[in-house]
């Protein structure tokens, strides 16, 4: 039994999934059907990067969810669902919509939607430059929150990625001032990250509450799969559990390592990262080995089921 997984924000890059597009119907049609609903030109942004869009959230969001169905619809239309064997789907904060439109809870029209409003609700929830976030390199988060506790500092963790890499989010005096605490305390490196606000804090309230309206919009449909939601790390399969975790998750922490500790306790032997660059994958070796992992990002990749 396999789990399907799908990357988030600071995965794009310029070309990504071009080669399925310009080799797969399945995948040109995906993409233009999200252009349609969108009115984005996505494939534009991807191939040329105009005014650096592909690095905004307000449109990095849409383009890395359309480049990872784009290659989840190739592959499902070269090998099908049987041969995969999917048993449960994830994501990593944007990630968990294109495993529920995987998984059949949304369709990808409403999912085009609402990571479109995503998107510009991020974008523009906080003053650019006032808020930001900072990766902790060599230290898990139950170390961080003790340390964050202990000096009182106002960040919050906002990725729990691996025992081994924390993200933090906050202002960004304050993201400035806690770096010295960190690297007093052996901590192996503390990155500021090039994002636009603090994302997955309290400082996303707002924004989630708005996003939680365009939400209750949506119809979700019940699934064969199940999810594993960022917000609660659990296995969800009810649609009211599933949707209560969502409207959560922009506000709060992604509880990544939970995520993965949470699959090693079911049948799944293999892990299969579908989507734009392979960071997943390398979180993922850094948490357990109890998974065959494979990352389909080009089209050679597909090889890796021969």
């Amino acid at each position: 039994m396999s789990a399907i997984i799908f990357p988030g924000q600071g995965s794009q890059y310029l070309n990504m999934s071009m080669d399925f597009n310009d080799n797969f119907d399945v995948a040109r049609n995906l993409f233009q059907e999200i252009e349609d609903i969108t009115k984005i030109n996505i494939r534009q942004i991807i191939r040329e990067n105009p005014s650096d869009k592909l690095n905004q959230t307000n449109y990095t969001q849409i383009s890395i969810f359309s480049a990872s169905m784009a290659i989840y619809k190739s592959l499902l239309n070269e090998f099908g669902i049987e041969f995969l064997k999917p048993m449960f789907f994830l994501g990593h904060s944007l990630g968990e919509y294109s495993a529920l439109v995987a998984s059949n809870f949304i369709n990808t029209a409403d999912a085009a939607i609402l990571i479109k409003k995503r998107g510009e609700l991020m974008h523009s929830s906080i003053e650019p430059n006032v808020s930001g976030m900072a990766a902790i390199i060599g230290k898990n988060s139950d170390f961080v929150d003790d340390l964050i506790k202990k000096n009182n500092l106002k960040i919050v963790i906002a990725n729990d990625n691996s025992p081994l890499q924390v993200v933090v989010s906050g202002l960004i005096r304050d993201i400035i001032s806690s770096e010295q605490i960190f690297t007093q305390n052996g901590v192996k490196k503390y990155i500021k990250l090039n994002v636009s606000a603090a994302f997955h804090s309290n400082i996303m309230t707002d924004a989630q509450n708005k996003l939680i309206n365009e939400i209750d919009k949506i119809n979700f449909n019940t699934s064969n799969f199940s999810i594993i939601s960022n917000y609660d790390s659990k296995i969800n399969s009810n649609i009211d559990s599933i949707i209560y975790a969502l409207k959560n998750q922009m506000a709060n922490r992604v509880k990544w390592t939970d995520s993965i500790k949470k699959l090693e306790e079911t049948e799944v032997t293999q892990i299969i990262e579908i989507g734009p660059g392979k960071v997943l994958s390398g979180l993922i070796s850094r948490i357990t080995k109890k998974f065959d992992i494979k990352s389909i990002d080009k089209i050679e990749d597909l090889k890796k089921f021969n």
